[in-house]
């Protein structure tokens, strides 16, 4: 199993940040064109990424502290909610430090999300901020595509 971890900085307080981990329309403005979020224990996490299907739930959710879901593609052999997603928000006198852990990700998807998320958390990073991150050319399924036996 793989792990992906990073961390960043971002100038906007951490109830800004945490709203765009839990609402519908926060999502939508850094990752995906349609989101079903249920931010509660054991409420749905569905994000449409350019063509990935994500799907979860949502396993804890501490306003405006932390948000951990369980996370997975739809018709690929990373199932629905077989690994795990952490953001943990810590507030900074500059704004927010953002600590994402990506865990029990399967090998053949390490890579992927590796360039993966820090496009996203840097789009993250811009909406929080309020500018307009631009369109999102990213698609998950063609970066794994491109990766060699998906390492």
């Amino acid at each position: 199993m793989a792990e992906f971890s990073t961390s960043i900085a971002i100038e906007a307080p951490p109830e800004v940040v945490f709203a765009h981990l839990v609402t519908e329309s926060g999502m939508v403005a850094w990752m995906g064109q349609h989101a079903e979020l249920h931010p509660e224990p054991g409420g749905a996490f569905a994000v449409d990424i350019n063509g990935a299907l994500v799907r979860g739930e949502y396993l804890e959710v501490d306003p405006p502290h932390r948000v951990v879901v369980s996370w997975g593609m739809a018709g690929s052999q990373d199932l629905p909610g077989t690994s795990r997603v952490e953001f943990t928000l810590t507030p900074t006198a500059s704004g927010t430090a953002l600590h994402l852990l990506h865990t029990a990700l399967p090998d053949s998807r390490g890579q992927g999300h590796a360039k993966g998320w820090p496009n996203y958390l840097g789009r993250l990073l811009l909406v929080s901020q309020g500018t307009d991150p631009g369109a999102d050319t990213f698609t998950p399924e063609a970066e794994l595509r491109r990766t060699p036996h998906g390492k």
